[in-house]
């Protein structure tokens, strides 16, 4: 098994170190503001990152948001400028490999603090949700519903973006306090658009995105949102395989649900208690979690 890169050293400004991605500032080769995102093969769950992570996690997760960039290249401005680690100035051979399928060069932008979430099945804190009131985050949704059924028409439910600790749900009003109405109504159908589009696509190769998250940011000078960070990788979506999919239990998933299934027993034995220090996934974990996320690349991509 190939070493995972945990974490990153790079000669360039203004570090900052996220749940899976490193980043950092760059210029651009127009001379305009510009940032590296690194994506590591660090694996967080409940918020918290484990002790080792999963080797070419984070190229596959790449791979997959140049393949949605590409995708909706004509329907929305996204960020994505390079995938090419020779467009990085000031690095030695050593490090531009280590980068190699794993970062993405992008346009700055000043990030949008909502988590722009839909959800096209009932499950995870949705259902818990509708189990309690009949809605998801304030929206009434039919009567009767199981856990991990259809949601005919997807729901936007958007939450803070909080830099510590755990994002909130909140309701679209609250949203649009946050960062004002126009923005929000733009985002909510941007969000909308893909992520039913996305659906569509993937249900044709055998893949259900259950769910997503997305975000946006705002250019300089600019009212209109740009797509940013990741988009409907197996890191920011649920994905199941459609020729297993019954509604009224939990489903499998080509996401990283395996790996937060294996921590779940952990917790329920006493062995962890979901904070630091978290624990290793041993090799197994690591080796059937890969499996399903190359299974998820090949599936999409033929």
């Amino acid at each position: 098994m190939s070493q995972a890169v945990i974490t990153t050293d790079l000669p360039l400004p203004n570090k900052r170190q996220g749940k899976v991605r490193d980043l950092y500032d760059l210029t651009l080769a127009d001379g305009s503001d510009g940032i590296l995102i690194v994506a590591t093969d660090r694996v967080s769950v409940f918020d918290v990152v484990l002790q080792n992570g999963i080797p070419g996690k984070g190229q596959m997760l790449t791979k997959i948001s140049k393949f949605w960039f590409d995708f909706f290249e004509d329907k929305i401005k996204h960020h994505l400028v390079s995938l090419d680690p020779s467009d990085i100035a000031g690095l030695n051979a050593e490090q531009r490999a280590m980068l190699s399928g794993r970062i993405m060069i992008c346009r700055k932008s000043k990030v949008v603090p909502v988590e722009c979430i839909v959800r096209g099945y009932l499950t995870g804190s949705g259902w818990k949700d509708y189990q309690k009131t009949g809605q998801v985050c304030g929206i009434d949704l039919p009567a009767g519903m199981q856990n991990s059924s259809m949601i005919e028409a997807p729901i936007f439910t958007p939450s803070t973006k909080e830099d510590e600790g755990h994002d909130e749900n909140i309701d679209f009003e609250s949203a649009c306090k946050l960062v004002g109405e126009d923005l929000m109504q733009n985002i909510r159908h941007k969000s909308l658009e893909i992520y039913t589009t996305a659906r569509e696509y993937a249900g044709k190769r055998g893949i259900i995105i259950a769910d997503t998250k997305f975000e946006f940011g705002l250019e300089p000078g600019s009212t209109e949102p740009v797509l940013i960070d990741e988009i409907l990788t197996p890191d920011s979506s649920r994905f199941w395989p459609l020729d297993e999919w019954q509604a009224g239990r939990e489903q499998n998933s080509f996401d990283k649900q395996y790996v937060r299934n294996y921590t779940e027993e952990l917790v329920a034995r006493g062995e962890w208690n979901k904070e630091y220090p978290a624990p290793a996934l041993p090799d197994e974990v690591i080796e059937n979690t890969l499996k399903r996320y190359e299974e998820a690349i090949n599936k999409l991509m033929q």
